[in-house]
């Protein structure tokens, strides 16, 4: 067999997809939520579940639950979060009679998608901060002028999924209302981050104009996001979703996935950050380090003192021999030479393992 250093990337790739095809039990994932976004969409299927682009049906209902949910008075599904956020700066921009807004160097906005804010929409990016931490409000005092809406990302995923504490997301919020600018939360992960803050949905959303959820991440939906917030605004932002292209003729199999997982996912967000604080915990007791710690939500970052092709290949080597999944995601180099991390998700699939014995499997992968 090669060598860790000689394998090529591409082969490593092509085993652990063969690898993973071949599993029969997985610690984190998305392969089993699917399944059962697919088996909720298959019970839900007469003519009147249906929208048609867009209105009634699921989609009409999902649209009330989420605005019920976060404390907002409407709110509307598309078929991406991109576009969910685009639509509603553009609306924020367009209102102020300003292209400036301030977001995070590491937000989602900024580092996967295009740059579509300025080359779509010809927004101004005003950056609060570009540390792996949540901005501060000397920071937004610090960047003088008029902005059209202020975002923050909760959590801030590449900054490893970290979370400003409740009393210092209300005195940020309260920075925002003072200046007299719109706050946006980019909530993709809204719902994995009421454990840590302490509070409801609801409460975490009043300190907002308007909040942006996530369907398919922590909810295992097949697709979709949605914006709450003012009606009149949220009316807007409907119309931006049609110069987007964002009407399909109808959105139903992902409204039924998003509602399935509001129903059974989101109920045990408390247990997953939970478990997820006491997989931190044992994971260093093995040899790992984690970051934040303790997690600040369900996921959080996991670093092995090994190179990322060491520890990439004993992780192919162990699902072939258990058929058993650990993460699905790769690992990648970090920031100490000789060291590596993973993003590390707890999953509903995640609590049928014993602490122990998902540190016990993570430890063998350091003693391949």
């Amino acid at each position: 067999m090669n060598s860790p250093t000689t394998e090529a990337p591409e082969d490593l790739r092509s085993r652990r997809k063969a690898a993973a095809a071949d599993c029969t039990r997985w610690l984190g994932g998305r392969k089993a939520l699917v399944s059962d976004a697919l088996s909720a969409f298959a019970q839900v299927a007469t003519e009147d579940d249906w929208d048609v682009y867009g209105g009634g049906g699921e989609v009409e209902l999902l649209e009330k639950e989420v605005a019920d949910l976060l404390g907002k008075p409407a709110a509307v599904f598309m078929p991406s979060g991109i576009m969910a956020q685009q639509s509603v700066l553009r609306v924020y921009a367009d209102r102020a009679g300003t292209q400036r807004v301030a977001v995070h160097g590491l937000s989602h906005l900024l580092l996967h998608e295009l740059n579509a804010l300025e080359e779509v929409h010809h927004l101004r990016i005003e950056r609060l901060t570009s540390d792996p931490r949540q901005p501060r409000p000397d920071e937004l005092a610090a960047i003088p002028g008029q902005l059209a809406a202020v975002t923050l990302e909760l959590p801030l995923r590449d900054g490893g999924y970290v979370l400003p504490s409740w009393d210092e997301l209300v005195v940020f919020a309260d920075a925002c209302a003072e200046r007299g600018v719109p706050l946006h939360l980019d909530g993709a992960r809204l719902w994995e981050s009421t454990p840590y803050l302490g509070h409801s949905l609801a409460e975490v959303a009043a300190l907002a104009s308007t909040v942006y959820v996530s369907f398919y991440k922590g909810l295992g939906g097949l697709s979709g996001a949605a914006v709450a917030g003012p009606e009149d605004l949220i009316a807007e932002v409907r119309r931006w979703q049609r110069r987007l292209g964002g009407n399909l003729f109808t959105l139903f199999p992902y409204a039924v996935s998003a509602r399935e997982g509001l129903r059974t996912i989101l109920p045990v967000m408390g247990d997953l950050h939970e478990r997820a604080v006491e997989l931190a915990v044992s994971l260093q007791s093995v040899g790992y380090r984690v970051f934040p710690e303790p997690p600040h939500t369900n996921s959080f970052r996991l670093f092995a003192p090994r190179s990322a092709e060491r520890m990439e290949l004993a992780t192919i080597r162990r699902m072939e021999s258990t058929r058993e999944s650990l993460t699905s995601w790769t690992w990648r180099p970090a920031d100490v030479p000789g060291w590596s991390y993973i993003e590390l998700v707890v999953m509903p699939a995640t609590l049928r393992w014993q602490v122990d014995e998902a540190a016990k499997a993570f430890g063998e992968l350091l003693e391949d």
